[in-house]
């Protein structure tokens, strides 16, 4: 008996060892959020090389993803966003958001608001973590719209909190009724013109020379809560922003100036739409990102007009945004899913406008 107690503990402390041994050469660093949490993993090997790397695994609590999709219309060319709605659905981002012009809206018929709105609803609905709509010009262009959003999905702008990351969803359509109803009949007449002459009759249009056309407009209640919500969530490590006109564009802007501002010590990035040509730039020291399409119309003279989604990881180290080209995301099977072989998702390819 003496002997096999004496060879247990022989192959109890060996074992100890071994164990102690793994943990020293392969635990992970702590990650800096709100987890002390170590990756679960086993590896057999225990001494000697091994054919990996290392086993620093890129994972922990505190790192997530999640995707994003630019401009679905503006001349919505068919079957792209629900392709894009099964990649992404493939893909498992833990959320999605996006920039706006979700529907092609431009009417004040509600009958015919709620079947494009189902329409978007359904399809959006094949993706398996929640989408935060953002609204855009073709979706709130006009008071009816606001009151029809409103039923449907509350505010217009709004924010959230994920994982200590702060996300503002803001309005560029944040104009007074009146001036609202004036630039939907000045839009209106443009697309009158569209429909007989084509588009490159738009840029003589009254509608293409309104400043809100472009830039969009935050009211200074909406700059107002925005403020207030980055004050209450200083402790964030990141914050991003969703708007669907570049604001900052307008001339003498005060109010979307006024959240940078509340923003300026703070780690954020910008996404934006409306002008369906994907652009990157810097601002305030900060990444400005304009998103293409992910199904609305590409126009000749655009430099990167293009199909895509935007996948942004957050982690202890930081932010690393990768835009995917839908017409490069195979299936199992390697085919793009819902016959998307068949479909076009670069204007330069395609040979004519979408």
């Amino acid at each position: 008996m003496k002997n096999a107690s004496n060879r247990f503990l022989r192959i109890f402390a060996g074992t100890l060892l071994a164990c102690l041994f793994l943990a020293g050469c392969m635990s992970r660093p702590h990650i800096s959020s709100d987890s002390d949490e170590h990756v679960s993993y086993s590896i057999e090997l225990t001494t000697g090389p091994t054919p990996w790397n290392h086993a620093d695994f890129d994972a922990g609590r505190g790192k997530f993803t999640f995707a994003v999709f630019s401009d679905l219309t503006g001349g919505e060319r068919d079957g792209i966003f629900s392709v894009a709605a099964e990649q992404i659905r493939l893909l498992r981002p833990e959320f999605v958001m996006n920039v706006g012009d979700l529907i092609e809206g431009g009417t004040e018929d509600r009958t015919q608001l709620t079947s494009e709105w189902d329409a978007f609803d359904q399809r959006a609905s094949r993706i398996i973590g929640p989408v935060f709509y953002a609204g855009g010009n073709h979706d709130l262009i006009n008071t009816v719209q606001w009151e029809v959003w409103g039923e449907r999905y509350g505010p217009r702008y709004y924010h959230f909190r994920y994982q200590d990351v702060l996300f503002l969803v803001l309005d560029t359509e944040d104009n007074d009724p009146e001036r609202q109803q004036a630039i939907y009949e000045a839009r209106a007449a443009a697309f009158e013109r569209v429909t007989s002459e084509g588009w490159g009759i738009w840029s003589e249009t009254e509608y293409a020379e309104m400043q809100e056309t472009h830039t969009g407009t935050i009211g200074v209640e909406q700059s107002d809560f925005f403020i207030e919500k980055i004050r209450e969530h200083s402790d964030v490590r990141w914050t991003f922003v969703f708007m669907h006109k570049p604001a900052w564009l307008k001339e003498g802007e005060q109010n979307f100036l006024a959240i940078e501002n509340a923003l300026s010590g703070s780690n954020y990035t910008v996404f934006n739409g409306h002008n369906h040509d994907y652009k990157y730039r810097s601002r305030k020291g900060r990444d400005y990102i304009q998103l293409a399409t992910t199904g609305g119309v590409q126009l000749a003279g655009k430099e990167k007009a293009v199909d895509h989604i935007t996948m942004v990881t957050v982690s202890d180290t930081g932010v690393d945004i990768a835009n995917v080209e839908v017409s490069g995301i195979f299936d199992k099977t390697g085919n793009l899913p819902l016959n998307g072989n068949s479909l076009c998702f670069e204007f330069a390819k395609c040979g004519a406008e979408q």
